[in-house]
């Protein structure tokens, strides 16, 4: 939990540096450092992918996984789960200032909360205690936290809430089936999030390739999976 704990705190601390600083913060300054950190995670995701075992299969994994992720589109199942729910909370009956502070509320929680990271992350930290991914992650809602806050209000504040149950939940569940993963599992798995990370480093923070990343997704359940049945036919 201490990487989601990170995460809530920088969202704390962005948002108030944002209601206090408006819209005084250049957005050169903002792009920079976003920039700073995407060549952070496109390394870091390398870094993982080194410790790989055997890179089949991470290969394999990703393979089967983004097929199954383009068959059940995921990642465009994430975008209209994020637009649905964007419609559904913005019908609030009230004035500007209500809607303003939904809007930022529900903006900033779909931002912090869809992506491949968070959940990648959130499986790490509760598999291994490696709160690094989140960590990475912390830092960037961080700024993006500052950044709608300028702009939207106090709202962004409460997606820290929303942002402690769900990663928070994704690593507690996570945290229940770390005895029926093995250190080689966990080791393929977190060599194939690695790759994710590079995607995500690639297409939103360096803008590189738009690459539908959520659809890559299926691929952290699979490779543990390989793992086990190459065990099992002994050529792991």
């Amino acid at each position: 939990m201490i990487g989601t704990l990170i995460n809530v705190a920088t969202i704390l601390v962005g948002g108030v540096l944002g209601l206090l600083l408006g819209t005084r913060l250049p957005e050169r300054v903002r792009q920079t450092v976003i920039a700073g950190l995407g060549l952070f995670t496109l390394a870091y995701g390398f870094k993982l992918f080194v410790g790989t075992q055997n890179a089949l299969v991470v290969l394999g994994s990703l393979l089967i996984g983004v097929l199954v992720g383009e068959a059940l589109q995921i990642d465009r199942g994430l975008h209209r789960l994020g637009s649905w729910l964007e419609a559904r909370f913005m019908q609030v009956n009230g004035g500007v200032e209500d809607n303003r502070f939904v809007r930022g509320f529900v903006t900033a929680s779909l931002v912090f909360c869809v992506g491949p990271m968070a959940i990648l992350g959130s499986i790490q930290d509760g598999l291994t205690g490696d709160y690094q991914t989140l960590a990475v992650k912390s830092i960037l809602d961080g700024f993006g936290a500052l950044a709608f806050a300028s702009s939207l209000g106090v709202g962004v504040l409460f997606s820290a809430g929303i942002v402690f149950l769900y990663q928070g939940g994704i690593t507690l569940l996570a945290g229940t089936v770390q005895s029926l993963v093995t250190d080689a599992m966990m080791l393929e798995m977190s060599a194939t999030g690695g790759v994710l990370l590079l995607a995500i480093a690639i297409s939103s923070l360096l803008e590189i390739k738009h690459l539908r990343t959520g659809n890559f997704l299926p691929a952290l359940i699979i490779a543990p999976l390989m793992v086990l049945l190459m065990q099992w036919l002994g050529v792991y």
